[in-house]
């Protein structure tokens, strides 16, 4: 009998499209039940990654947990699967859905009717993206998430957001169609689509198929890397997410992750070092193409005037850097890339959600807005006036010891951290993720992973240019503008992703642990195919113990 820990493996995919049905059925009224329902399956979703990372972890060496829902042997049914990499992802994917929508809850959730149910769509495709062990699955799971993406990219409408919008769906259709296109060959030359089962009988592909099986691997390569934001395939990426809203740019965060995270499943998988003449197929492409892609992200930081679209080539430098080192094939490599996806993935969400707050701060009104009783409104959280007694200039400003509001104080912290992060700055997080891959990339006697090595320290430094440039104008450059005012709700999104970014240097050395075996695994690509195909229906009970 499977206990209840068992079906745990399904319940990230069916709590959010239980919540998005309930939506539809609570009518177009009601937001504030929604917005409360939202919140409450939305954290019971990242409770629920949480318990299954924690699961896998506790579980060994292979840490692999496989789930048949229509109880059909593999590799004829449905098949999901939590290992070490996946529970990883749906952690990410539920913390910054949780942060998304609880900024969200402060404006951003009156502008459409569908918001909600549209979330829950969201989360539910991201969920099983990580989590579905077939090609198929995985293309319906890209697609209902892509389907909600499309909403929540327009939610809010104008022209500037629907002219992104529209090529953020033409490009994304067009992926879809290659998707389908290489999963067809490949499905005609293994006759599986699921993913083990394919890995385990590509040795037995003939000489005469080995064409049409790599033209239908980099079909699908191509697909995934459109939505990983390789270039030259990623133009669409910083003006999509600069229009989006907030906590759908904060969201978007993760999507380009799906695609990286595809890639990695699948060329780990399928194209290991022992795959005889398939062995390591496209590794090239993926190195080349992600340090382009790693450049191309740091000149677009450095070109950017707006926060918004600085924010959106950060990821695409962020993309860069994991493809690259997934191509190397190198478990030590990989583990670090794996703490600095987590890194990245979190200090981007957080920095999406910061752009509209310090946009904000610039817009504040020269005179503070007037009350009805004539009196002025105080500065967000608490009034900063000099204390008696301060020593004052000609003009009557405190010459040392003056107050910061609260306000302004939060959003500097918050985008320091998030700068140091992102330009892998120490002690933070991103320094550790870089750190473990530069010292990966000294083992690797490879021109290529010297210009690795070069890039990152190279784009972390273009990083630091063009986010402290970003905060001289938001910050330095506006002493006598009012302090912004802040809800609470719009600061905790981010205080947590902040927080769960130090967490992880205050814990890296159990993060590296994870990451190291989430790696081993990985390129050892025999553990996941037996896990998988070793899986066994659930007994009739009626039947007396025979199975189906």
């Amino acid at each position: 009998m499977m206990s209840l820990m068992d079906h745990l493996v399904v319940a990230p995919v069916l709590l959010p499209l239980c919540t998005a049905a309930l939506m539809l059925l609570i009518g177009d009224g009601r937001r504030s039940a929604k917005a409360y329902v939202n919140v409450a399956s939305t954290t019971l979703g990242l409770a629920i990654a949480v318990a299954l990372l924690l699961r896998v972890q506790e579980q060994g060496a292979a840490a692999f947990g496989v789930y048949l829902p229509g109880n059909w042997p593999v590799p004829y049914g449905i098949v999901l699967v939590a290992d070490r990499l996946s529970a990883l992802m749906a952690v990410l994917a539920g913390a910054v859905g949780l942060a998304g929508l609880l900024y969200a809850m402060a404006r951003w959730q009156h502008a459409g009717v569908y918001f909600h149910a549209l979330f829950q769509l969201q989360l539910m495709g991201l969920y099983g993206a990580f989590l579905t062990a077939d090609l198929f699955n995985l293309f319906v799971f890209f697609e209902v998430l892509l389907a909600a993406s499309y909403g929540l990219l327009l939610h809010g409408g104008g022209q500037v957001r629907v002219r992104a919008g529209l090529h953020y769906i033409a490009i994304n259709l067009m992926a879809s169609l290659l998707f389908l296109i290489g999963v067809a060959v490949l499905y005609g030359v293994t006759g599986t689509l699921n993913m083990a089962d394919m890995a385990q009988k590509l040795s037995l592909v003939p000489a005469s198929d080995r064409g049409l099986l790599h033209a239908g691997a980099a079909i699908l390569a191509i697909a995934f890397l459109c939505k990983a934001a390789l270039w030259p395939l990623n133009f669409w990426l910083p003006p999509a997410y600069a229009a989006a809203s907030a906590p759908a740019s904060a969201i978007f965060a993760i999507l380009t992750k799906v695609g990286v995270y595809a890639v990695l499943r699948l060329w780990t998988l399928c194209f290991p070092s022992d795959a005889g003449e398939s062995a390591n197929f496209g590794g090239g492409v993926l190195v080349w193409g992600g340090l382009a892609t790693l450049a191309f992200g740091a000149i677009g930081m450095m070109a950017s005037q707006q926060l918004g679209r600085l924010a959106g080539y950060s990821v695409i430098a962020s993309s860069g850097t994991l493809i690259a080192a997934i191509g190397f094939d190198t478990p030590a490599l990989s583990s670090g890339a794996l703490f600095y996806l987590a890194s990245s993935t979190l200090a981007g969400s957080a920095l999406f959600l910061l752009v509209e707050l310090m946009e904000r701060a610039r817009q504040v009104e020269a005179d503070p807005p007037e009350l009805d009783d004539g009196n002025y409104a105080l500065p967000a959280f608490f009034d900063a006036e000099p204390p008696p007694g301060t020593n004052l200039d000609d003009d009557e400003e405190a010459l040392f010891g003056r107050a910061i509001p609260a306000s302004l104080a939060f959003l500097g912290l918050a985008f320091m951290v998030c700068t140091m992060v992102i330009a892998g700055l120490p002690p933070l997080s991103g320094f550790v993720g870089k750190l473990a891959m530069l010292m990966a990339l000294l083992e690797v006697q490879d021109t290529a992973a010297r210009v690795l090595f070069v890039l990152l320290i190279a784009s972390g430094l273009l990083a630091v240019i063009a986010l402290m440039r970003v905060g001289i104008q938001h910050f330095w450059t506006a002493q006598d503008r009012p302090a912004p005012r802040l809800r609470v709700v719009e600061t905790l999104p981010i205080a947590g992703l902040l927080l769960a970014v130090v967490t992880m240097v205050w814990q890296a050395e159990a993060v590296l642990d994870y990451t190291r075996l989430t790696a081993q695994t990985l390129h050892t690509p025999s553990q996941y195919i037996d896990a998988v195909m070793g899986a066994r229906t659930v007994p009739n009970p009626a039947s007396h113990g025979d199975g189906p």
